[in-house]
Formats: structure tokens, sequence, C-alpha cells
């Protein structure tokens, strides 16, 4: 056995394969992607029930674990492969995001790699609270001797090189959190990227990005925000209210279960009433084993509708705060798992006053046809992110710190049940 595993391992190790751990709210999604000479293919998937996780934050250590196992296992025997090391997500409220500035003095009149390293790290040198921690550093743009817009000065000639970024912190506890769970079902974590960040990489092109876009990533407890424009991240925000909320409003409106509540939403869920036929019926059943009833789907999209706008409306105030609101060119993609309600395209076109897509996983190959669904959008932009950052420093922190080492030396008892 212990043979198998090591020519398994080795088989993985010459393939190249990049593993994404989607660590949501409702599921816990595990995508094994390939990379090829013409992008990457997707070879595995595992998906498992998340009972562990809450608006995004581990609550029960134990339980998000045993997810984690049972949705590696699943891609596990689909890509024949063993996983140990993955790119995982992190979300959550306790998620700020910040713009700074830095300027340095290029070294003989040239840009290098070193004066880049230097004026990106004069930009992140401000204050963050004990309790929080830098997750990612966004060079939004480089300015050169007052020339603005620049993506990549190297090489370039000039004396002062200034660069402005977009710096992502989160919790020390909820990053600490996700790394030890990862490490209790076996993994090493690679790195921790935002998810909102992950599924842009997975369902916006760069044109979109560059134009200017919203993304709208709805998940089962968080809804997430990324404002792309001139080719950078712009603005970070996270709603506290998903897919779960709506599942809750359904089971208590029509007092059914929370399972059945949910099959409800998946299978006759509508975000608008205008296109919903009043004489429809469904049954559904109640609580306690009473008899089932008939509901009209004019009544579950009634319960629906409200908690819909009231997501795109506090997600349209967070596009008024990012002063972005007329500079969006390329509209919205709404993306998750709520994003599949029919007719939420409309709402949002119509709440947002913008034109609004559906994101899926574009420029992969593979298993197209299974994560050809907004609900992969997360973990397919982890192994997109991992194809670009293998090999990277991860949690390049304050100081050149690295966050894994800090969990390390501040978390030695559990660290030694895992090792």
């Amino acid at each position: 056995m212990r043979g198998t595993r090591r020519q398994v391992r080795s088989m993985a190790k010459k393939s190249n394969l990049i593993v994404g751990l989607d660590i949501g709210t409702t599921k816990i999604c595990t995508i094994v992607g390939e990379e090829k000479d013409d992008g990457v293919e997707i070879i595995g998937i595992g998906s498992f029930v998340s009972k562990g996780l809450r608006k995004g934050v581990v609550i029960n250590i134990d339980a998000t674990v045993h997810s984690i196992k049972k949705a590696v296992e699943e891609a596990e025997l689909m890509a024949g492969c063993e996983i140990y090391k993955v790119f995982t997500g992190i979300a959550g409220g306790h998620i700020k995001g910040i713009t700074s500035h830095g300027v340095v003095a290029a070294k003989d009149g040239e840009v290098k790699e070193s004066d880049i390293k230097r004026v990106v790290d004069a930009a992140r040198a401000v204050a963050i609270p004990q309790e929080r921690e830098v997750i990612h550093i966004l060079p939004q743009e480089f300015i050169l001797d007052g020339q603005d817009g620049i993506r990549e000065p190297l090489g370039m000639s000039g004396v002062r090189l200034e660069a402005k970024v977009y710096i992502v912190t989160a919790a020390v506890a909820s990053a600490e959190n996700i790394i030890k769970c990862c490490h209790r079902a076996g993994l090493n974590v690679a790195d921790i990227v935002l998810q909102p960040i992950a599924s842009a990489e997975a369902v916006l092109t760069q044109e979109e990005k560059d134009l200017g876009v919203v993304l709208l990533d709805i998940g089962g407890g968080t809804t997430d925000i990324a404002i792309y424009y001139q080719g950078g991240v712009r603005h970070i925000a996270v709603i506290a209210i998903g897919g779960n909320h709506v599942t809750n409003d359904i089971a208590t409106g029509l007092r059914t279960p929370a399972s059945e509540a949910e099959k409800i939403k998946k299978e006759h869920g509508t975000a608008s009433s205008e296109i919903v036929k009043e004489e429809e019926m469904i049954e559904v059943q109640p609580v306690g084993g009473r008899a089932p009833r008939q509901v009209s789907k004019t009544t579950i999209t009634q319960i629906i509708e409200p908690r819909i706008e009231e997501i795109l409306m506090l997600a349209q105030r967070e596009i008024v705060k990012s002063g972005y609101e007329n500079l969006l060119a390329s509209g919205a993609v709404l993306t998750g798992g709520t994003a599949l309600l029919n007719g939420i395209s409309d709402v949002a076109e119509e709440i947002l006053n913008m034109p609004v897509r559906l994101g899926t996983p574009i420029n992969i190959g593979g298993l197209v046809d299974i994560v050809n669904n907004p609900m992969y959008a997360t973990g397919v932009g982890l192994v997109f992110y991992g194809v670009k950052n293998e090999g990277k420093n991860g949690f390049n922190i304050r100081g050149n710190e690295n966050l894994f080492s800090k969990i390390k030396i501040k978390m030695k008892g559990w660290f030694k049940d895992i090792v």
C-alpha cells in the first residue's frame, strides 16, 4: 500500500497538479486541475456538505475537518491521485481592504525587479492591528516620474517610482482556523486566497477587468463583492447575507424543514414574481410529519424575492461607496450557487442599473460539463490562482514573516497532533 501511495504521489508531482479547496458555508468543494501548455484541464471534483461554518467563518473544527476529508477523498478517486497540498479560500465579514501608496527612487535610472519589490514594500508599510493579518497585496498601478497608469514598469527609464496597491486583511484567528482544519485533514496549505478574487480568476475576462466590472459571488453564508477597474482590484466587500438566508426564509414561511426548503429553492426558486405563473402549484412537506400540502409558486417567490432584493441593494450600496459606480462599463457578473435562481439576473439589472450576466468558469478543459456552473467558480478560480502563483512564497506577510511559521509557533499544542 505504501508503495502504491508513493507512486501516486510521484505521479501527482510529475503531472503538475494544482488543487483548489473551496471551504464554503454550504459546501466544501475540491477541484483538481492539471496545467497544460494550452491552459488548465479539470480532472477531479469532490464535494461534501459543509456543517462547520457560519457566514464563511469556521465555528466547528471537527465538522469542517470531516467535510474536507470527504470532499478530498472524492476528488482523489476521480482524479486518480493523492492530494497533499491545496490553495484554499477565505471569506467572511472580517475581511477588510484598504488602498495604500508607496514611493522609492529607481536605482541607475532604470526600474528593476528590486525597485518594484521595494516600492510595493513601501506601500504596504501601513499600521495593521495585531489581530489582523495581510492576505493579499494587489498592485493597482505604478507611476514613473509622474506618468500614471503603468501596469508593468520593469525595464522602463525613470527615477521616481510610485505604487498604488490594495491591501486585503483578515482576522488572524479566522485564517489560523482554516489552516488548522486543512492540516488536521492531512493537507498542506500552499496559500490562502480571498474567495471573490479566486472567483474572478475563473469567471471574468481581462477585457471586463480593464473596462470596469463588479463581481457578486452569492454564496451560502455571504455575498462577496470585488470591483475591478483598469485591470486591478479597486474595492472588496463582504455582505453577511447569502443563499442560506433564502433557505431559512422559505423554511419559516412554509413551515417546512430546512432540507425541504433547500430542495424547494433549488428546484422551484424564482427571484422575480414577473416570470411566475400564478396557477403553478408544488407539494410541500410540513414539519412534524404532517400531511403534505399544496403551495403556489407565487407564494414561494414572494418569500424569495425580498431577500434577493435586500442582498442586491446592499451590494449596490457598496458599489456606490467604492466610488466606481459610473466606471463599470462591463456591468456586473453574478456567480456562486445562489446565482442559479431563476430570474435573478433580471432583478439585478433593475436594482444595480447596469448589464448583468451569469458567471461560470471559462478557459478550462477536462470536466467542463460538470464545472460549467456558478457554484464551482471559487474552486476553479483557486486552481487558476495556484497555476499563476505555484512556487511563490505564500503568506508573504509583514516583515517577510511567513504566516504558516507564525501559526506553527503559536499553535504548538495542536500542531504536534497533526505532524
